[in-house]
């Protein structure tokens, strides 16, 4: 069905990455290829001044560590992208730059607050160039 797909995966719920990851697989032609992304988010410059200068290298290295954990407990066969910025904006820049025909990613139950700012997979949603599932959690 899709040559390549991009499967952004939240550090915070691993276990929801392995089903999107798993999705990803079933939903793969011969032959294409799966990206497990993982964007680390900027920290404010005012922010940025408090914290120990390597941390976002450190966020980096973490995040690719815990990908590839994840990709080997699943036996999907996915290339690791790791990328720092707002999500909704990585992941779409992912996308692009892959040349992604489809992104897999999940998302919350929205609350009060993604009214007034919209989450990431709103974002995603609406700003994508390719396809996009979005995997809800089920109540």
């Amino acid at each position: 069905m899709y040559r390549k797909i991009i499967v952004a995966i939240a550090l915070s719920s691993l276990n929801r990455g392995e089903n999107i990851l798993r999705k990803a697989a079933s939903l793969l032609d011969a032959g294409g290829e799966i990206v497990a992304l993982n964007v680390v988010e900027d920290v404010p410059t005012y922010v940025a001044i408090e914290l120990p200068a390597n941390m976002l290298e450190d966020a980096m290295k973490d995040g690719r560590d815990k990908l590839e954990a994840l990709v080997a407990a699943t036996g999907v066969a996915a290339t690791i992208d790791i990328r720092s910025g707002p999500p909704a904006k990585a992941i779409i820049a992912a996308a692009e730059s892959h040349h992604a025909d489809l992104i897999i990613l999940a998302s919350h139950i929205p609350d009060f607050s993604n009214y007034f700012i919209g989450a990431t997979a709103d974002r995603v949603v609406r700003h994508a160039k390719c396809s996009v599932l979005v995997e809800r959690q089920k109540i």
